[in-house]
């Protein structure tokens, strides 16, 4: 076969499309060798301290995550604050992680470091809730000068507690911030240790703000200003927990209260896969889609777009779902799948235009070779028949007329181009003969 095609084609020909096939297949061969052919296997998020309700949410999309093949590897934090601070940080191995709305605002991160970040959408509310212990406090103005265990410096709850303070004007003016130690903050209460602690889902336990919500003599504070509060900052929401939801046999709490509190989100570095972003919505869906006390059913997760703007495979999920191959194949296959398409489609409209060009350039380069011989043999041509040109010149044109035939009886032309090799063998007798002719009528001979 390859005999054949080097007869109608020509061996250069060949080689020629050979070469760019080659080229081609070994460019693709490096690409997927470099870039983990098939589909990611493998993600690490940033959660919460241990028994928070991040911790809690991480553990879930792990085990959701594990049903379709993917491994994920949970990386314990201090709060919202510190999950920011470790997805800006390139040298920190994270790709997801449960950030409060509004947490880049207070955070000191540089917006070359947070523009490479981007959400996946907001997936809860997360209430702040203060406990306090005496009489009833109608303002947050109200805890001026008291004992305050606000959490942990890095958690949400330490940044939203400081931010509400001040705007109540409340900063150094004998307000002390106790650190109760975790699980303690009940005793710490019941032991006039702090006045109140002000406390959030990712970064204090549910057992424990059940526990408080039960306890005698602790108050759930009632944010009277709520609206005015959400107004004031972008980020917050007004809450409600109706009377008696925790305990209707005992009517915990005995009051509606109004709670104010971001929204979680669910923020990735902007070279999240999108298969995995797709997963990790899914699992969003499974794990936030039902009702609880604070959301109603099929609310979250939901694109509300505040500090990062919504990812593009974000947005396409909203608007469709899973695309077409996921919904489709298992992951695995259908990762496997996307992976091949965005590498041969681009491999394609690069070596399918130099096939095409391959003929051409190679009909090119043949007719080049043959065609440069006409320009030598132009100018025998000239040589020969100057008015000035005597008989020892013109056996040299003739000795020179023999090279170039030699010459080109040693070109190796395919059948393709004969009839230009044809072509040209004949025009070189013509010039030839028309030489002869004139050598010999200039000598009075008679050509034979």
């Amino acid at each position: 076969m390859l005999a054949r095609l080097n007869r109608l084609f020509g061996r250069g020909q060949v080689v020629s499309v050979a070469i760019i096939i080659a080229i081609a297949l070994g460019l693709g061969t490096t690409v997927v060798m470099l870039t983990n052919f098939g589909a990611p296997n493998h993600i690490v998020i940033t959660s919460g301290p241990k028994g928070s309700s991040f911790a809690r949410y991480a553990e879930r999309y792990r085990q959701i995550l594990a049903r379709e093949g993917v491994a994920v590897d949970i990386l314990p934090s201090e709060g919202s604050s510190d999950n920011l601070l470790k997805l800006s940080d390139p040298n920190v191995r994270v790709d997801v992680g449960f950030v409060l709305s509004g947490e880049a605002g207070k955070q000191d991160v540089s917006k070359s470091a947070t523009g490479k970040l981007m959400s996946l959408g907001s997936i809860n509310y997360q209430p702040l809730m203060i406990f306090y212990r005496g009489a009833t406090r109608e303002l947050i103005a109200d805890f001026r000068g008291l004992r305050l265990d606000i959490g942990e410096e890095g958690s949400g709850a330490h940044a939203l507690a400081l931010a509400l303070l001040k705007a109540n004007g409340i900063e150094d003016d004998g307000t002390r911030f106790v650190k109760v130690a975790d699980g303690d903050e009940l005793r710490a209460l019941q032991e006039n240790r702090v006045d109140a602690i002000f406390v959030m889902g990712e970064s204090t336990s549910g057992d424990m703000m059940r526990t408080l919500l039960r306890a005698p003599d602790i108050h759930l504070f009632n944010v009277r200003q709520a609206d005015a509060y959400v107004r004031r900052f972008n980020n917050l929401n007004k809450l409600s927990l109706p009377e008696g939801t925790l305990d209707f046999g005992r009517n915990i709490p005995a009051e509606s209260t109004t709670l104010i509190g971001p929204t979680v989100e669910l923020v990735a570095r902007d070279n999240l896969h999108p298969a995995l972003s797709d997963l990790l919505l899914e699992a969003a869906r499974e794990l936030h889609g039902g009702a609880s006390l604070f959301r109603k059913r099929g609310e979250f997760p939901a694109p509300q777009e505040h500090a990062f703007r919504i990812s593009p495979d974000a947005s396409r999920y909203y608007a469709s779902g899973k695309s077409f191959l996921y919904r489709s194949f298992p992951y695995g296959v259908a990762s496997l799948i996307a992976r091949i398409i965005a590498f041969v489609v681009p491999f394609a409209l690069v070596l399918i235009p130099a096939l095409k060009m391959a003929p051409a350039i190679y009909r090119w380069r043949m007719e080049s070779r043959i065609h440069r011989w006409y320009r030598a043999l132009l100018e025998l041509e000239r040589d020969a028949f100057h008015p000035s040109s005597d008989p020892k010149a013109r056996e040299e044109v003739l000795r020179q007329l023999d090279h170039i035939e030699e010459s080109v009886s040693r070109i190796n032309v395919p059948a393709a181009f004969g009839d230009l090799f044809y072509g040209l063998r004949g025009h070189i007798c013509f010039v030839r003969n028309l030489m002869l002719s004139h050598t010999s009528s200039g000598s009075g001979e008679t050509t034979p």
